[in-house]
């Protein structure tokens, strides 16, 4: 099996890429996931959820992940990663109404700052339960991480996960689920012209207020 030669990070068209509310601080954040869920009431194809659940099993799991990584020898130089499927996924894509994406080729990410999880981390960390939410059938690769040195023996044990958009994504948190391979990047150098971006929309949008 082909191993995609590059990565994808999605994100709605509206907002820069490569936000993480793991990383909007405590006292803004309920504002933060409040316009979230609004912007999904008025969006009847704006299928992604955010809530208090979620940021806490994102903190959760991204604590784990970063402890996995550091053990298996990676060097993160972040507290959380940026996030990116391997090659692409309609799946993803289809969690907005509009969705704009940024694609790096693999060969660009450094080994000591990228991690993979198989699927997505939510997943594969297992930590879903804690917080009232379903639990995959422990799987061979679910709690744990894998290296950028290791993506194509993961492939040709596992293979890659069948991608296919929801017809509706109705519940979909609810529902067990493999859509994709994960790839974590604890480093902003590869994404670094995006957030100086992000970072001039900010400093325009705040002389406009």
């Amino acid at each position: 099996m082909n191993i995609p030669s590059f990565v994808t990070h999605y994100h709605p068209t509206e907002d820069p890429p490569f936000r993480n509310l793991s990383e909007v601080p405590k006292p803004e954040r309920d504002k933060v996931i409040a316009m979230l869920a609004e912007r999904r009431q008025q969006q009847p194809r704006s299928h992604r959820v955010f809530g208090a659940k979620y940021i806490l099993l994102r903190l959760a799991t991204e604590e784990k992940l970063r402890s996995l990584f550091l053990a298996a020898g990676g060097r993160p130089e972040r507290k959380a990663p940026h996030y990116f499927v391997l090659g692409s996924s309609k799946w993803f894509e289809g969690l907005y109404p509009s969705t704009k994406s940024v694609v790096l080729p693999l060969d660009e990410l450094d080994s000591l700052t990228t991690s993979i999880t198989f699927p997505d981390s939510f997943t594969a960390m297992r930590l879903s339960e804690t917080y009232g939410l379903p639990m995959e059938p422990l799987k061979p690769y679910h709690e744990k991480i894998y290296l950028l040195s290791q993506l194509s023996e993961l492939i040709r044990e596992f293979g890659i996960p069948e991608d296919a958009p929801n017809p509706d994504y109705f519940n979909y948190a609810q529902k067990s689920f493999e859509k994709y391979i994960e790839v974590q990047v604890w480093s902003d150098i590869p994404v670094q012209r995006f957030l100086q971006v992000n970072s001039i929309k900010k400093q325009n949008a705040n002389l406009q207020i």
